[in-house]
């Protein structure tokens, strides 16, 4: 199952992953993005299986590489392919 974490310190607080997963992604006070999902805010979280489509759309869109993807736990996170060099 994959799992997703946000990297605050580089979120732009642009709105477009909870915008496209509001399940899975948040904002707080300031506007920058978090893991809603328990333990979201410490680390990677396993993405319930009926929000796994909805949160890779977030994460392939993001603008930055702020929203982080990890297919397993074997596997290095993922870039989005938007934001690759």
């Amino acid at each position: 199952m994959p799992k997703t974490w946000v990297e605050r310190e580089t979120c732009i607080a642009c709105g477009a992953c909870s915008a496209a997963c509001p399940e899975v992604y948040g904002e707080d006070e300031d506007g920058f993005a978090f893991v809603k999902l328990p333990g979201g805010r410490e680390g990677f979280v396993e993405i319930p299986e009926e929000y796994v489509a909805d949160a890779r759309d977030a994460f392939e869109g993001y603008p930055s590489e702020s929203v982080k993807w990890q297919e397993d736990d074997s596997a290095r996170p993922m870039i989005p392919a938007n934001v690759r060099g």
